[in-house]
């Protein structure tokens, strides 16, 4: 009996201590629209110093966005301890194609967003998140570029 009480015990603590290891795998970015929602895996993922990265193509996820919804994006405390942005595309009526940004969100201040359009009849094409890591290289503007950790991708379903 005292045997089967300790065997319990240390299968217990394993797992406690398993538990206590944090979460397994890169982190992933919940995207929010119309009521529907889908948790997109990175398509590229590297170490802090953005040199050993995996990509995974297959990783993009697809979310249904009608012309001029707003889509809220929640990520994983792993990425929002690091500085993060929200990089998007959409087209206007005239079928004018846009490129946008967000801020860069500062280590450790915010783990959501919401996307807005600046019209209601512009039509999202594509969302991604960007997680920065600690590589930093001067650009031709004198200014300085950090380095891309991760990327998180959905493309837009804009079927009517």
């Amino acid at each position: 009996m005292r045997r089967g009480l300790s065997l319990l015990l240390v299968t217990a603590g394993a797992l406690g201590v398993a538990a206590c290891a944090g979460p397994v795998g890169p982190p992933e970015v919940t995207f929010f629209a119309s009521g529907k929602s889908v948790a997109a895996k990175p398509t590229q993922y590297c170490d802090v110093k953005v040199e050993n990265c995996q990509a995974d193509s297959k990783a993009a996820a697809v979310l249904r966005v009608p012309k001029g919804q707003e889509v809220t994006i929640s990520v994983d405390p792993r990425i929002g301890q690091t500085p993060w942005q929200v990089v998007f595309r959409y087209r206007q009526p005239d079928n004018g194609r846009i490129d946008g940004r967000s801020e860069v969100f500062a280590p450790n201040k915010q783990l959501a967003y919401t996307l807005k359009l600046p019209e209601a009849t512009s039509q999202l094409e594509t969302i991604e998140v960007h997680q920065f890591g600690a590589a930093i290289s001067a650009n031709t503007e004198g200014g300085v570029s950090f380095g891309t950790r991760g990327t998180w991708v959905v493309s837009v379903d804009d079927r009517g």
